[in-house]
């Protein structure tokens, strides 16, 4: 029987929900948790692991930190995000910044991508 996942990927995944940054704790904690669909925190998706994945909407959420600016996250995360796109996937990308100063902009965002009107 063929594994679901690279068992290291899964194993990476537990231990980054465990150790969420601030910033994705106060997103998980303070909104994400509360919605009546199912979030999932750190989720494998092929060689990748997304912040948080809500099936019912094909959507991502990343948050990222500063090393997502530089050349070569910029170069990563287009790729990622294209193999996440090529699977019918939405990708939403908030900053650090943008959680610690702009919270309920980001939240009514995704609130509107998991259910538009």
């Amino acid at each position: 029987m063929k594994k679901k996942h690279n068992p290291n990927l899964t194993k990476l995944s537990q231990r980054l929900r465990r150790e969420m940054t601030q910033e994705e704790r106060h997103l998980w904690y303070d909104f994400l948790k509360g919605l009546p669909v199912t979030i999932r925190r750190q989720k494998v998706i092929g060689p990748y692991i997304v912040d948080f994945y809500c099936a019912s909407a094909k959507l991502v959420i990343e948050i990222d930190g500063s090393q997502h600016y530089e050349k070569e996250g910029i170069e990563a995360d287009a790729i990622r995000d294209e193999y996440l796109k090529d699977r019918g996937l939405t990708v939403k990308r908030y900053s650090n910044a943008d959680i610690h100063h702009h919270f309920e902009n980001v939240c009514d965002d995704i609130y509107k991508s998991i259910f538009p009107e």
